[in-house]
């Protein structure tokens, strides 16, 4: 799993030019699914974003996490994540999983993240043309990875 994340002061999900999903101060996930991922990535990476403290503390030092912060979570999947750009300029998204295997990892991502935060996330539509706005706070932008761990 590939995850893009943003802390965020604000953040929605549109489809079909209705608001789906929308968070306050938080963070926005997008998230990529590839065949090799299993319910131990899922529990690793839920609770590394949970717990990533990359939000000012009373300080101003990033100590604080989003659960310190009761902060919310908008959880978008985006197979794209998984592009490879290796060769010529048309990127290949063969790692990226298919729906048959990506939907039930997703969901369960989802509950996961539900779980581990206290309180139920935002999320898109698998597989829907969405639009997604954001209000980058900072910015902070981290790439996790489950296979690299970094």
């Amino acid at each position: 799993m590939r995850a893009l994340i943003a802390r965020v002061k604000k953040a929605s999900v549109a489809i079909e030019a209705k608001i789906h999903s929308q968070i306050d101060k938080g963070l926005l996930v997008l998230l990529g699914i590839e065949d090799a991922d299993t319910d131990e990535d899922i529990a690793w990476l839920s609770s590394k974003m949970v717990n990533l403290r990359i939000f000012d503390d009373v300080g101003g030092v990033m100590n604080d996490s989003v659960k310190d912060q009761n902060g919310e979570i908008l959880l978008i999947s985006q197979f794209t994540l998984h592009a490879s750009t290796k060769k010529g300029n048309r990127p290949s998204y063969i790692k990226a999983s298919k729906p048959d295997v990506a939907i039930p990892l997703y969901e369960k991502m989802i509950h996961q993240l539900s779980s581990d935060l206290g309180k139920l996330v935002g999320t898109g539509i698998f597989g829907a043309d969405m639009k997604v706005e954001l209000i980058n706070d900072g910015p902070v932008t981290i790439v996790i990875d489950t296979k690299t761990r970094e």
